[in-house]
């Protein structure tokens, strides 16, 4: 058993260790974080959203904007599409393929930048949804995984996880987004180096 978690976290370190050493990657996390705070300093705000586990991690990224990451600062607004009664009535009455975006039509103005969350690069819904948020005039970006699927080369932004298993790619995302988060509040905030807190 002990072997079989050895293998679990050496799988997790070479897929991390391949993505951060790839200097490309690395610039669109800073462009995205930069632009994410313009988005900000012009009123605007960040909708985000993903199936499954994305949706999870699409939560909690808004809830560390709308609640605290480091340090106590002002709330940034954030919109996680994943009110329950919201997804089963579009669902129920246009089909799971707009969700989203009949969410993003509601809520997203031109220049709020918008976040899509798919492992596969492949989730219709999601696709259908930056498509939505860029005929509002909206900034757009993916967390993909794999090859990046169909949504690859479609968005102002993109980072594509080269995993094979969601859960690989997943891990990663929620390290990107933590990662967003604080480049936000030392942008907006110029907060000094923090002092983690756990709780």
């Amino acid at each position: 058993m002990q072997t079989k978690i050895k293998q679990a976290f050496s799988a997790a370190q070479k897929e991390l260790e391949q993505f951060c050493t790839s200097a490309h990657n690395l610039q669109v996390i800073e462009e995205i974080g930069l632009r994410i705070a313009q988005t900000y300093r012009e009123q605007g705000k960040v909708i985000i959203f993903g199936n499954g586990g994305s949706m999870c991690d699409a939560m909690h990224f808004a809830e560390e904007l709308t609640g605290r990451f480091f340090k106590d600062r002002e709330p940034l607004p954030a919109i996680a599409i994943s009110d329950p009664s919201h997804l089963t009535c579009v669902a129920n009455d246009y089909g799971f393929e707009e969700v989203f975006s009949r969410a993003v039509k509601a809520h997203a103005r031109p220049s709020d930048i918008v976040i899509g969350l798919s492992t596969s690069g492949n989730s219709a819904n999601v696709s259908k949804a930056l498509e939505m948020a860029q005929k509002l005039g909206c900034f757009t970006v993916a967390l993909l995984g794999g090859s990046g699927g169909k949504i690859a080369g479609s968005t102002d932004y993109e980072l594509i996880v080269p995993a094979t298993r969601s859960d690989r790619v997943q891990e990663i995302h929620t390290m990107i987004l933590h990662i967003l988060v604080e480049l936000i509040e030392t942008e907006l905030f110029e907060l000094p180096e923090p002092n983690p807190i756990y709780v």
